[in-house]
């Protein structure tokens, strides 16, 4: 069985099979180290760049230190979903040049015309990217790895605050699966208490309550939807949140369970500690498995400012900033040449690097036709507001 620290070759265990040795980590990198310039725009090329990406998603000086590098102004927005970019894609004339979907969303984009292939010539640092992983995104998501770079990977889970939940159970244990605790009568209405946030979008609690009654969390069949739909409205009277910022509201104490991302939720544990909060928030390891997902950066179709953006790829790629992403953001960094620069508490954490043995539950990513993403929101919402 491989070992935690090669996490790239482990994940490649979802579709294929290998083997890898533990490596020694040095000290951390401190900050976003220019150690090289980053692919000069062409002179025809405004000195501007307009990036849209999720919230919560970049390290603290990042943006600084290519500004300074490269004298290019980055105006930077951030969204809460998948839906929303989804819709100023498809909408048109977005105005940005860099958006960062979910690999979900990204192959119907591509397949839509809405991003533009890379110029490969103008990243050389796509070398740092692990093989197996590309392998994968190319499988489920972007044939021959044309328009996409992995942001940064992760799952969608369960996340707990381990006292409170001890407390609101009671006598009641923990089950074995921790995909009870948000869709079980049993615990929900216990977990009550202390509050049930759920992510508020379809395509991350569809795709998990299909997975948690044995169908395809992928699933393009409206009969399947309504299925999980019926086994949601069994705890929605449960459900306190319905949130677009799972962070600040584990961290916050308005909810002790919850469905979110594994690096959202790390990073939940980790502003709890700053608070000095005595709370200990932890990602679960459903023994069913967790959905892995892959944000990924591409350029619109329409990009006024390719160069630019093609320039700020290059300099996300560098081993450093890769490194300083996972080491700030608590997700697992695509980017091979920066593993030796990871913290090394991060790269032991198995829910930031997880383990060959649980990568190979993992369900991949896979994607939804137009008419399931709109049978599915409405599924969704009609759950939602309990109907």
């Amino acid at each position: 069985m491989m070992k935690k620290y090669l996490w790239s070759f482990a994940l490649s265990a979802i579709v294929l099979a290998g083997c890898g040795k533990k490596e020694e980590l040095p000290a951390p990198v401190a900050a976003p180290v220019a150690s090289a310039p980053a692919t000069a725009p062409v002179n025809t090329e405004e000195k501007v760049l307009n990036i849209y990406n999720w919230a919560d998603y970049i390290p603290d000086g990042m943006i600084a230190t290519f500004e300074k590098e490269t004298g290019i102004k980055v105006n930077y927005d951030s969204f809460e979903t998948n839906e929303a970019l989804h819709a100023k894609l498809v909408a048109g004339n977005s105005g940005y040049d860099i958006v960062v979907p979910g690999s979900v969303f990204a192959k119907p984009q591509i397949e839509g015309g809405l991003l533009q292939a890379l110029d490969k010539s103008k990243i050389p640092n796509l070398s740092n990217l692990d093989t197996p992983m590309m392998a994968t995104l190319a499988k489920y998501t972007d044939p021959d790895n044309k328009h996409l770079v992995p942001w940064a990977w992760g799952f969608t889970t369960v996340g707990i605050n381990k006292n409170k939940v001890a407390k609101a159970l009671g006598e009641t244990p923990m089950p074995e699966n921790a995909w009870d605790l948000v869709f079980k009568p049993e615990y929900t209405s216990k977990l009550k208490s202390c509050g049930i946030a759920y992510l508020d979008s379809p395509t991350e609690i569809i795709p998990v309550a299909l997975h948690y009654i044995g169908k395809d969390a992928y699933s393009n069949d409206p009969a399947d939807y309504k299925l999980a739909t019926d086994m949601l409205a069994k705890v929605r009277k449960d459900v306190r949140i319905f949130s677009s910022t799972m962070i600040d509201d584990i961290a916050g104490g308005k909810a002790c369970v919850a469905i979110g991302w594994s690096g959202d939720i790390n990073l939940a544990a980790d502003r709890a500690k700053e608070n000095q909060s005595k709370d200990e928030i932890e990602a679960m390891l459903p023994n069913t498995g967790a959905l892995i997902f892959f944000d990924t950066i591409a350029i619109t179709k329409d990009a006024r400012h390719p160069n630019n953006a093609h320039a700020f790829i290059d300099f996300y790629l560098r081993p450093e900033n890769a490194a300083l992403m996972a080491n700030e953001m608590n997700y697992p960094t695509a980017n091979k040449a920066a593993m030796h620069l990871v913290n090394p508490e991060i790269a032991a954490n198995k829910t930031i690097f997880v383990e060959s043995d649980y990568l190979a539950k993992m369900i991949p990513p896979s994607s939804f036709s137009n008419e399931a993403r709109e049978a599915m929101a409405n599924a969704y919402n009609s759950f939602k507001k309990g109907k």
